[in-house]
């Protein structure tokens, strides 16, 4: 059986770790072209090493997604690479770092700054990368939403919570934009994973321990969890699938 992304070109943001990471490696195992676009050109640079290691292609770049012109030079550069782009997963955002926090002791600066990359820097990677997928006759973006804005843990990561609430209606939104050019927008929504930032949380034992109290499959959710999904939306499956917001939380979020 052919790899079902085979010569298919993506972008993914944040992939030098965590949930980006698992998705650049499960892109590069089903055969397509990546370019890797992440804050840290190190981390980025690693993925590619083993990617390469394993026989796939991709290329890592320096980029802030929350810059316009960052985000210009990314799409410059996927053309430059590979002449066209098929697919976009939105993963960049800023949830390394951020722990349980009352309501109302966040700072505005807090807020500016995880808006800031959350939902302007994924419009501004829609911005740049939609014109090329329709001149080339369509493509694929997924972003990457949360349950948390869902769930009742919101009101202790209030402003990811709520930018992750934007990124459902910008999935929205741009579906509906989209459309007649041939570009599905859709969506996937974990839950609380154990990736390297929840890991590193403050009492990330006690989170995991509600989060899995409140899923239908007791367990912690891992990266490898939402490969599956991330595969689907970037292939020819959800050719017909648009506006949508898959929830990969074990069962949490039950729509």
């Amino acid at each position: 059986m052919s790899p079902v992304l085979k010569d298919k070109v993506a972008v993914i943001t944040g992939a030098g770790r965590g949930l980006g990471k698992a998705f650049a490696l499960k892109y590069a195992e089903e055969g397509a072209r990546l370019l890797l676009p992440d804050i840290s050109l190190e981390r980025a640079e690693g993925t590619v090493k083993e990617i390469k290691a394993k026989g796939g292609r991709a290329a890592a770049m320096m980029t802030d997604i929350s810059s316009e012109e960052a985000t210009k030079e990314m799409a410059d550069r996927v053309m430059e690479l590979y002449g066209r782009v098929d697919i976009l997963v939105n993963n960049a955002a800023i949830w390394y770092g951020l722990d349980i926090t009352p309501w109302d002791a966040w700072t505005v600066e807090d807020w500016e700054r995880i808006l800031k990359v959350n939902v302007i820097g994924t419009w501004l990677c829609c911005k740049a990368i939609a014109p090329l997928m329709a001149r080339g006759g369509g493509g694929k973006i997924i972003n990457i939403a949360s349950n948390v804005a869902q769930v009742p843990a919101a009101q202790v990561f209030l402003p990811y919570a709520c930018s992750k609430g934007t990124v459902y209606t910008l999935t929205h939104a741009l579906a509906r934009a989209l459309g007649p050019s041939k570009i599905n927008v859709n969506a996937i929504a974990p839950g609380y994973t154990a990736s390297e930032a929840s890991l590193n949380q403050r009492d990330a034992e006690g989170t995991f321990k509600l989060a899995t109290s409140e899923q239908t499959f007791q367990r912690r959710e891992q990266p490898e969890d939402l490969l599956g999904a991330a595969v689907f939306l970037a292939s020819a499956a959800s050719d017909f699938m648009t506006g949508q917001v898959l929830y990969v939380d074990g069962g949490t979020v039950m729509l």
